[in-house]
């Protein structure tokens, strides 16, 4: 296949500038799309090229694959990176690429569409026997009445609470826990609009909720040659609202036995689908009870990345392209070293103090954290105003040293470093659950995020 010369990003933000910076690291040019609302966006200052392609509203732009390819074509890029979150995990435009003949950055749509929606995943699990959420497979097309009565039957056969997950897309966007029948009809609404805007299909699934629990994933590597690796475990259980604030890697509790066992499993789910480039594979790991369930299936780059880079030393963006452009991997699984310890912070402009409320805006100061064993991926500058319509994470502050307690104290300092005036932000919730004790214990699971006691410390901050 050879050498790119030049990769169309389908994306915007911070993922679009750490894709153009890798692109420029290989001596491959980058281009861009953005819609009206993105003119002054960091990736569009950074990219060799870029291309106006619609209103602010992602459906008018970033969801549009015609226009998206109509500017692959025209600019003769080889390839189309997409990121996460938009079109990274729709089949549709894997199958466009593949007609038109450019290269996907990610898995071939035949197998995609094995893991897609992503309620077909679990049976896919099952078909392996890997143990699965309880929960029902078949998806919920939408709000209409016929299916809500059929969400229903579904939650009542369940029992309470359960979560309404979107089946197109991932990020715990649109995911809603509900407590009783009356809340059902509300989140279906909102998982409905949700997962259209965001991910370009309204159906929806439905599983047990279950609580206090790690939720672990693990990375994992293929080519076009056969060869499969993972790159080990994230922590990735302080949430709010499903969606991921802290992760941390390698898992402070897991051990060398259970890292065999889901790293095995997350090898078998990709030699299942056939998979060809990144995938991450989520469980759900019960270290008391000695057991975990599969989750879900990403089949794309995860937000996270950054942190497995830093414990493994492989560059995962960089690796995504070499797939894609034919190559074999040049690490086998017993090379795999896991040195030191590394946490993410997502900084998101929202309001920590007031239950994450969005706080778009200018940024009228900036002022980013460095020095030894920090990383920021960010999407903004001085001056930028972040706009509403779009997911609010701005940046990423990674932090890495050779055990956790270091790696924890150079996080601290790095987000008490970070000076941003003007939007709110959720560094607030970052300076308070890093001392929490569970936290420095790594025994931590999904509940920490929703103790009374840790937003009484958020508020009073």
């Amino acid at each position: 296949m050879g050498k790119f010369n030049k990769i169309l990003i389908a994306n915007r933000g911070e993922i679009a500038v750490r894709i153009i910076r890798a692109c420029r690291e290989m001596g491959i040019k980058s281009a861009v799309v953005f819609s009206d609302a993105d003119h002054d966006s960091l990736h569009v200052k950074l990219a060799d090229e870029s291309y106006e392609i619609g209103p602010a509203p992602a459906e008018a732009s970033y969801l549009c694959i015609d226009k998206i390819i109509d500017v692959a074509k025209r600019i003769e890029a080889e390839a189309i990176h997409p990121g996460y979150g938009f079109l990274a995990e729709n089949p549709a435009l894997a199958e466009k690429c593949e007609s038109e003949g450019i290269v996907f950055i990610g898995p071939p749509s035949h197998c995609m569409a094995k893991a897609k929606p992503k309620n077909r995943a679990r049976e896919l699990m099952r078909m392996i026997n890997i143990p699965v959420t309880p929960g029902f497979d078949e998806a919920v097309k939408d709000g209409s009445p016929k299916e809500i009565d059929k969400a229903r039957e579904i939650a009542s056969a369940l029992g309470y609470p359960v979560i309404v997950k979107p089946s197109g897309g991932g990020g715990g966007i649109g995911i809603m826990k509900v407590n009783n029948d009356k809340e059902l009809v509300t989140s279906i609404e909102k998982t409905e609009r949700r997962g259209k805007s965001a991910f370009g299909t309204s159906y929806f699934y439905i599983e047990k909720f279950i609580d206090n629990v790690k939720h672990i994933e693990f990375q994992v590597l293929a080519d076009r040659h056969g060869n499969v690796i993972h790159l080990g475990e994230r922590d990735c259980s302080i949430q709010r609202r499903f969606q991921k604030l802290i992760e941390e890697a390698p898992c402070p509790l897991m051990t060398p036995f259970w890292r065999m066992k889901m790293g095995a499993a997350a090898i078998d789910v990709a030699l299942a689908l056939e998979y060809v480039g990144a995938l991450t594979v989520e469980f759900f790991y019960l270290p008391e009870e000695r057991k975990f369930y599969f989750n879900e299936i990403n089949c794309r780059l995860q937000v996270e990345h950054g942190i497995t880079e830093a414990i493994t030393g492989i560059d995962i963006v960089k690796e995504q392209i070499r797939i894609a452009q034919g190559e074999e991997l040049a690490i086998g699984q017993d090379e795999i070293k896991f040195l030191g310890h590394a946490l993410e912070c997502r900084i998101n402009a929202e309001d920590a103090r007031r239950n994450f409320l969005p706080s778009p805006g200018k940024i009228t100061k900036l002022h980013l954290p460095h020095g030894p064993g920090i990383r920021v991926d960010e999407g903004i500058y001085e001056g930028y105003s972040i706009p509403y319509y779009y997911d609010s994470l701005i940046m990423k502050v990674i932090s890495f040293g050779k055990e956790r307690l270091e790696a924890i104290s150079r996080m601290k300092r790095a987000l008490q470093e970070l000076t941003l005036e003007g939007p709110k932000t959720t560094v607030p919730f970052h300076l308070v659950a890093l001392e929490e004790e569970s936290f420095l214990r790594g025994d931590y699971t999904t509940d920490l995020a929703n103790t009374e006691n840790l937003w009484h410390k958020i508020r009073a901050r």
